[in-house]
């Protein structure tokens, strides 16, 4: 009861003009960034920080989280219409939704990857709304030990549960902490790593990392890539977008398996919304009575990895807001907009800013019901938009990164480490390394190291504290499993093979 009361006074901050307004913008852009090929919510929430510098915190958070749920809702069109997912999650869309455009029923498809995203969207608010409380409550009892623990398995999760390799997982881990390092010490003031650099002695800028990482890397994937793509063969009218009852009843236990999974993921640091859309559609293959259809355009596999993919994004708040570790990169983010904004992430946020916490919460109600009201009639909108060829897009995505870095500390060095952390990012992922655990180790990283100083002050230098209370000891026997079982898994395929 408490929490519904408090949920009413959010969306009374959630409906005041200035934050409609942010949030609309926010959920609007989402779903543009959505739409691109290549963009992807990272890349917009770094472009757009620095303008909510200028906003009150509760409405930037509000703007930014808007822009990454709304992405979830876009991403399906071009997944649908052109084969190419506009976000890493909705690449699994691709596999029955452009086979279901190619026989005429683009309209059924973005209708049930809408519906689906909503239901899945709105069934984590209630999760985040009947849990977020209580695990703040009993996050007030830890301690700096049991902080370094939690935060070393958000660490550990993000390297073993992330895509691609477990060891590739950990090197960009390491490789974050260490950028997480330079500039002044976190207890001393010492510089650190900074080679007699200025531009290094405030460390080196998250949005700057962000930015390189994620946005310029993927403008230069997509403009070394030879994919076309013209969405303006598909002719999506208000009459092919309503679904046939066989459609609308073979969608219903679907979005209703993935959610649940999508909200099981969400909770897991490191997963995001592309692991638990890929599990959704396999888990629907699965127990499906016809799994030969998969991949020739059903509608299960749609709604189904939809609902999860949108399911996690929202519950990935839980871990985010209550305990201060986030679920993805796309969270590192926010947690740092957060920080910037004078706020620390963490159990505190709830007792310490409720009208901001219990705000974001309304506002995701809203947002997702903007996102439904306007999805569907802007899809003849976004069809002419994805006409426009990548190449003249490119140029503008760069200069607005390069003024939205600059605006930041008006310093030039920020714009050469977005040019170079591009460069590295487009070669690492070419080598198979994802930039989602550096950015985690990035944010993490001078949290974990204030941690474990201020843990090993308190008791002189022992390091038996963090086996000796049960919150801290929990959480590295979580870690030693993570690792066991990442260890374990190849192993287990290693060993078949020889065999084999």
């Amino acid at each position: 009861m408490e929490a519904l009361f408090s949920l009413l006074q959010g969306m009374a901050l959630a409906l005041s003009w200035p934050s409609v307004l942010y949030s609309v913008g926010g959920v609007t852009l989402g779903m543009m960034v959505g739409v691109l090929p290549g963009v992807g919510p990272m890349a917009a929430i770094a472009l757009i920080l620095p303008v909510t510098f200028h906003v009150a915190p509760a409405d930037a958070l509000i703007m930014l989280a808007g822009v990454y749920y709304g992405a979830q809702y876009g991403g399906s069109i071009t997944s649908i219409l052109l084969n190419l997912p506009g976000t890493a999650s909705s690449a699994v869309v691709c596999l029955d939704g452009h086979p279901m455009a190619q026989r005429g029923r683009a309209g059924a498809a973005l209708f049930i990857t809408t519906m689906a995203s909503f239901i899945g969207s709105n069934l984590a608010i209630i999760l985040l709304v009947i849990f977020a409380a209580p695990l703040a409550r009993v996050a007030l009892q830890f301690q700096p030990a049991d902080y370094f623990s939690m935060m070393m398995m958000g660490l550990i999760a993000a390297a073993t549960l992330s895509e691609g390799s477990v060891a590739k997982g950990i090197i960009m881990v390491l490789f974050g902490l260490i950028l997480g390092m330079v500039g002044a010490d976190v207890n001393t003031g010492a510089q650190r790593f900074t080679f007699g650099f200025t531009d290094l002695w405030n460390g080196i800028s998250i949005v700057a990392v962000a930015m390189g990482f994620f946005g310029v890397t993927e403008v230069i994937r997509n403009l070394t890539s030879t994919s076309e793509r013209d969405a303006s063969i598909y002719k999506v009218t208000w009459r092919t977008l309503l679904p046939t009852g066989h459609e609308v009843r073979d969608s219903i236990w679907p979005i209703t398996r993935g959610s649940v999974l999508g909200m099981a993921f969400g909770l897991l640091p490191g997963t995001g919304t592309s692991i638990s859309s890929f599990v959704a559609y396999l888990m629907e293959k699965k127990i499906s009575r016809h799994p030969e259809k998969f991949g020739q355009g059903t509608i299960e596999g749609i709604a189904s990895s939809e609902a999860a993919n949108n399911a996690t994004a929202q519950s990935a708040f839980i871990p985010t807001l209550s305990l201060g570790i986030p679920a993805d990169g796309v969270m590192a983010l926010l947690l740092a907009a957060m920080m910037i904004h004078g706020i620390q992430p963490g159990p505190r946020f709830l007792t310490e800013h409720p009208h901001i916490f219990w705000g974001l919460i309304g506002s995701f109600v809203i947002g997702n019901l903007f996102l439904v009201i306007l999805n569907l009639p802007l899809i003849g909108i976004w069809v002419r938009f994805l006409s426009i060829p990548y190449r003249f897009l490119a140029p503008a995505v760069i200069l607005l990164i390069a003024i939205g870095v600059y605006s930041i500390q008006n310093s030039t060095g920020d714009i050469f480490f977005v040019i170079g952390f591009g460069m590295a990012g487009y070669v690492l992922s070419k080598l198979g390394f994802q930039a989602a655990p550096l950015l985690l180790g990035l944010v993490l990283g001078p949290m974990v190291e204030e941690n474990l100083r201020r843990a090993l002050l308190i008791t002189r230098g022992d390091y038996m504290v963090f086996l000796e209370r049960p919150i801290s000891l929990s959480f590295l026997l979580l870690t030693a499993f993570l690792i066991l079982s990442s260890i374990w898994t190849p192993w287990k395929r290693f060993k078949k093979r020889a065999e084999a």
